[in-house]
């Protein structure tokens, strides 16, 4: 046993500063709720500067059930960063809500279970986390308990609650197949020399809890109906924070703890990405609801994302990849809601006109929209040639090409959001803002769009620090 409690100090911040939120809200008046929001703030920050501190980390902890790996940094890194730019997006918001604190202990507890999702090197571990990350989700889809949020909550619930009846059984079998082994070293070791098929039943029954985590077909129903009854502020973090997770759990069980020779699984992910991807573009081309719409787009982007987990362990550009890709569709994506949530309106029509009256955002929703496409010179464009490249040395060529086509189509439902808001109609300037909505995340706004257009500069430093860190 190898307890070094310092080896998890950015998990145990996110705890603490969950855990002191709840106790800051819960003794304050609602005028002063904003200390709570400190306190989060203060202890995402706190998180991200951790994590920097224990880069040259390696190895497991704790009788190998959670590793200190290029995949647990980034995540550390990365989520941490999505909860700010989600509390960001809130501000403004949520304020003056009673249920203001909440909404930060939440966000919290989301952050915290999905860096235990993408460090978890234990089914167990992975079956705890999975819970962990699940709960918050619901909490935060009906934080607003109106009609449409306890829908959104009711569906996170149950589609939650049904996928993890797949992992939690599927967790079971390979644990018992591997002689009840459930640390991924040795599950390797005994899977290798159990029946095929009984390994392939439990590894469906794993994936689909992570295929709902990620919102990947056919675990990807809840998403659409999810974003659309939820606050923008909860949208923006269930299309982020718990796809990231779970991807990089996704590719962690791949490639250590299921062997390619005894399940082909690599062709299942790779048809699971291409049917992803497709019925995500697909999907969005006839949504009129711009949060319907970013959320196919979720769906869409996570087949590309899966296309990095379809090589996993056969190449060593697919994790750099992988990290890329997500460190750009999470600032991207975020920086979209926050255009959102600066101006937000139920149809793509009554953005007709916003370039006339806010010049500024209309050019960060062009950026952002556009740079979910993967247009020149964006972040995303970065994340999507390198999953590509690795795709392609995988072997999986025909996949790169779905992928192509499907990025060229995904250009037409973008379009049909930024046409109506860089036209310049004559006339009055169209609806009016909704009460408080001028009080959205500007800074946010700012920050992702420029993050969002000058990414894939800084996306050649970070592929090259993701493959020393590997090579260690």
């Amino acid at each position: 046993m190898n307890e070094q409690p310092f080896a998890l100090l950015p998990e145990l911040l996110l705890l603490t500063g969950a855990v002191t939120t709840l106790l800051t809200g819960a003794f304050l008046p609602r005028g002063r709720q904003w200390v709570a929001r400190l306190v989060a703030l203060g202890a995402l920050l706190a998180t991200v500067l951790a994590a920097l501190a224990a880069l040259d980390a390696g190895g497991t902890v704790y009788a190998h059930t959670y590793a200190l790996d290029a995949a647990t940094t980034a995540a550390r890194l990365l989520i941490p960063v999505a909860g700010l730019l989600v509390v960001g997006i809130a501000a403004g918001r949520v304020a003056g809500n009673r249920r203001e604190t909440e909404f930060y202990v939440l966000t919290l507890l989301a952050v915290l279970g999905a860096v235990l999702l993408a460090g978890a090197s234990d089914l167990l571990l992975l079956a705890v986390a999975y819970l962990l990350s699940s709960v918050p989700l619901s909490g935060l889809a009906g934080w607003g308990r109106d009609r449409r949020g306890a829908e959104a909550a009711l569906k996170v619930y149950l589609m939650g609650a049904l996928a993890g009846v797949g992992l939690l059984a599927g967790a079971a079998l390979l644990t018992a197949l591997a002689g009840g082994a459930s640390d991924y070293d040795r599950l390797a070791t005994g899977l290798a020399a159990a029946p095929p098929t009984a390994v392939a039943v439990g590894v469906v029954g794993v994936l689909a809890g992570l295929l709902f985590k990620i919102g990947a077909v056919p675990g990807h129903f809840w998403v659409p109906d999810a974003v659309q009854g939820a606050s923008i502020p909860a949208g923006a973090l269930l299309t982020t924070v718990p796809k990231v997770g779970g991807l990089l759990a996704a590719y962690r069980l791949f490639d250590v703890a299921v062997p390619a020779e005894r399940v082909h699984w690599p062709l299942l992910v790779a048809v699971l990405s291409a049917v992803t991807m497709t019925l995500g573009n697909l999907a969005a081309f006839g949504q009129a609801d711009p949060r319907r719409l970013l959320a196919y787009s979720a769906v869409a982007q996570v087949g590309y994302l899966l296309m990095a987990v379809a090589v996993a362990g056969r190449g060593e550009r697919a994790l750099p990849a992988l990290l890329v890709y997500l460190a750009a569709y999470a600032v991207t994506n975020l920086g979209a809601f926050a255009v959102l949530a600066a101006e937000p309106h139920d149809t793509l029509d009554d953005y007709r006109g916003l370039a006339r009256r806010r010049p500024w955002l209309a050019a960060a929703l062009a950026i952002c929209l556009l740079g979910l496409v993967g247009t020149p010179p964006t972040a995303v464009l970065a994340g999507k040639l390198t999953v590509f490249t690795a795709a392609w040395d995988g072997g999986l060529a025909w996949l790169v090409l779905v992928a192509a086509a499907n990025t060229v189509a995904s250009l037409f439902y973008y379009l049909r959001w930024l046409v109506p808001a860089l036209t310049l109609p004559p006339g009055p300037p169209g609806p009016r803002l909704r009460p408080g909505a001028e009080r959205g995340p500007r800074v946010t706004v700012a920050v992702t769009a420029a993050v969002a257009l000058l990414g894939a500069a800084g996306a050649v430093p970070l592929y090259g620090l993701a493959a020393q860190t590997l090579q260690r």
